[in-house]
Order: C-alpha cells, then structure tokens, then sequence
C-alpha cells in the first residue's frame, strides 16, 4: 500500500471531490453483486447528504492524483428511514450507530490492505464520537443469480475476519435498476454491525 495515498475529509470538505466520486461508485457498483446501472444525477443527490452531515467522514484512496477507492459513513441518526427503519423495529438506539455509505476500490488495487484500512479508519472515527455500534449493509443475491461471475467469492469471510457479524433479522430493501434490465427493481439488503464497546 506504500505508493497509495490515504486521506480523511469530512461533511462539505468532500465537495471539490464529490464529481469524482460519484463516478468511482458507478464504475465499480456496475460490477457484480450490484450490477448497478447507476445515474450521475442520482450520484450526485445521494452522496449531497453525505457533504451536508458535518459528523461524515470520507475516507479517500488515491494513486498520485487519481481516485482510486473510497468509504463513507454519517451517524444512522442522520441517515434515510430505510437505513434506520429496522434498527429502530429490533429496538436500537439510533443515536449510538455510526452507518457506513459504502466501500469502493478499482479492482486492481484490491488485496493490498486499503479494505482494512478503511474499515479501520472507520471505526476510530466513530469510536473517537462515542459511537457504539458501526454496521454497514450488503447487497444479497441468489446463488444462481445468471451474472454471477465463475469463481465468484463473496466478503463475507473478510468481514467476519474484521470483526463483523451478518443480522439477517435486520434487513430492508432498496431499488435500483440492473445492467441490462428495463426498470428499477428492490434488491434484498442485509446489515452486517461490529460492537466497538
């Protein structure tokens, strides 16, 4: 990881850098399991409430000047209801939850450690905040899904090595449209949460 560059902005610091953002998460949410056929407009508004949160962070991965990967994450309390929604059903207090938005890479900067780094960075941001639960939350597709690539291996196992534990009693819904098809369709969400306590 010695040659990329790790950099934290946080609320409306992001601003100069949401244009390339937006494409980064286009560029790498095309590939499967989103296979995300996604809009720069819709980019635009859904990384905004991200820049609009002071206590956001951004954690950015970059190759000299480029931007390579990116992770984000806000306090669940200011998230949408279909982020908070089944916390607040199973009974959690909201306010001691730090969301994570997303963790995207280029796939030829993967397995150099910058996964670990942005879950790391993470959390010691929403430690240092009095968070007690981080969580974040993962596309599901069926194992015979036609665009599962061979060989395919989830992040379940890097997850859990991390710390991270699968609540499939939490779970919500989302929609987006798919590479390929018509219109937009709801896609299963399951939450995935590490105590920090």
């Amino acid at each position: 990881m010695s040659d990329i560059g790790l950099h934290t902005l946080k609320g409306s610091a992001i601003e100069p850098r949401l244009d390339e953002l937006a494409h980064l998460r286009i560029t790498v949410f095309r590939d499967y399991p989103y296979l995300y056929d996604g809009s720069f407009a819709y980019e635009a508004d859904y990384l905004r409430r991200y820049a609009e949160c002071p206590e956001s962070l951004f954690v950015l991965a970059e190759d000299g000047d480029a931007l390579v990967g990116a992770a984000t994450g806000m306090p669940l309390a200011k998230d949408v209801a279909e982020f908070r929604a089944p916390f607040e059903q199973a009974g959690f207090d909201v306010k001691s939850v730090f969301y994570y938005g997303e963790s995207v890479l280029l796939p030829s900067y993967r397995g150099r450690g910058i996964g670990k780094a942005f879950l790391a960075k993470r959390e010691r941001h929403a430690a240092e905040r009095g968070f007690t639960t981080v969580a974040f939350c993962a596309v599901e597709r069926p194992d015979d899904h036609p665009l599962k690539p061979a060989g395919y291996v989830p992040l379940h196992g890097f997850w859990r090595s991390q710390g991270y534990e699968r609540h499939p009693e939490l779970a919500t819904t989302f929609r987006w449209k798919d590479i390929g098809e018509p219109t937009e369709t709801d896609k299963p969400m399951v939450f995935w949460l590490k105590s920090l306590q």
